[in-house]
């Protein structure tokens, strides 16, 4: 289908991938600029031409047909090569170059270390946006985005920067009143912040058998939030023990201000935090000189080589 392309208008490929993308006539005119009803002309120009539909008109809705959902991937995948070669043939290495990423990897990790990039790069400007949504790296205006997972996001090509690991965290006043010779399993009978199933599996990681799901009585989590960020404000402020990942904290625990009652620090299977970027987009300059740099901030904080050394695989 991909070879069919070249002899069709691409003026209407590129009405026919919005209208498919969105799944909305309306809203591709919008995204367009165009009236609704040119939309609907010119995707039915397009089925004339192939002499077969592309969409299913319903009431309220279309819907792609076999055959549009063929020319779809097909018609995405033709424009963002497009685009990527426009963008790549006008790059000079200047600009803007903009990341989404996780907010606590934003604050804690990241943007302290951004002013290095910048003096190494003086001409490429940052706009860093903290989502936990994986940003559509066509459609939504960024050049890469970092996130935190297994690394099998289709379409993207994928570098891995650092292990996706927790531990159990408090303030000091905390951990004076956990009874540490009973070992982790003091923290059974803990205050407790964040997702039990998450401490479920610290637990397990800890030869600790965790307590049954919603029977944590006092002791069981009764607070969480969407950043480890917010979790691990709370815990400073002596509420209880959070799960965060000690490469992200490293900072406060190097200066107290957080401690591990118990070194047990749990990697979740396969899990990593990754730079991800579309791969046509792998030559650009600016994101080739952000990876490069990326890397290597990576490589050398020694937060990384110290908690990886000391996990511990999740258990099943």
């Amino acid at each position: 289908m991909s070879d069919d392309l070249a002899n069709l208008p691409l003026s209407a490929i590129r009405v026919f991938e919005a209208a498919a993308r969105l799944l909305s006539f309306t809203r591709a005119a919008e995204e367009l600029g165009m009236t609704q009803a040119a939309v609907s002309w010119q995707v039915k120009a397009l089925e004339r031409r192939l002499d077969q539909p592309l969409f299913r008109r319903l009431p309220r809705e279309v819907v792609l047909t076999p055959a549009g959902e063929r020319l779809a991937r097909a018609a995405t995948q033709a424009i963002g090569l497009l685009r990527s070669a426009v963008a790549d043939l006008s790059d000079s290495g200047e600009g803007v170059l903009a990341i989404s990423t996780l907010q606590t990897l934003a604050i804690q990790w990241l943007a302290p270390r951004l002013g290095g990039f910048q003096v190494a790069h003086p001409k490429i400007a940052v706009r860093l946006e903290s989502t936990s949504q994986l940003a559509d790296l066509i459609h939504d205006g960024f050049d890469v985005a970092i996130r935190t997972g297994h690394g099998d996001w289709p379409g993207l090509e994928t570098v891995p920067l650092f292990p996706s690991l927790v531990s159990a965290l408090c303030a000091p006043q905390v951990a004076e009143r956990i009874d540490l010779t009973a070992g982790p399993a003091a923290l059974v009978d803990a205050p407790r912040i964040g997702i039990e199933s998450e401490w479920a599996q610290w637990f397990r990681a800890a030869g600790v058998t965790p307590p049954p799901a919603g029977e944590g009585g006092e002791a069981g989590p009764r607070f969480a939030a969407e950043s480890q960020t917010t979790e691990i404000a709370a815990a400073l402020s002596g509420q209880g023990l959070a799960l965060a990942s000690p490469i992200m904290f490293a900072a406060e625990i190097d200066a107290g201000r957080l401690v591990h009652p118990f070194p047990v620090t749990v990697h979740y299977g396969e899990r990593h935090t990754w730079l991800v970027y579309p791969p046509e987009r792998r030559r650009a300059r600016k994101i080739a000189a952000f990876r490069d740099w990326l890397v290597a901030r990576a490589a050398e904080d020694p937060a990384v080589a110290r908690y990886t050394a000391q996990s511990t695989a999740a258990p099943d």
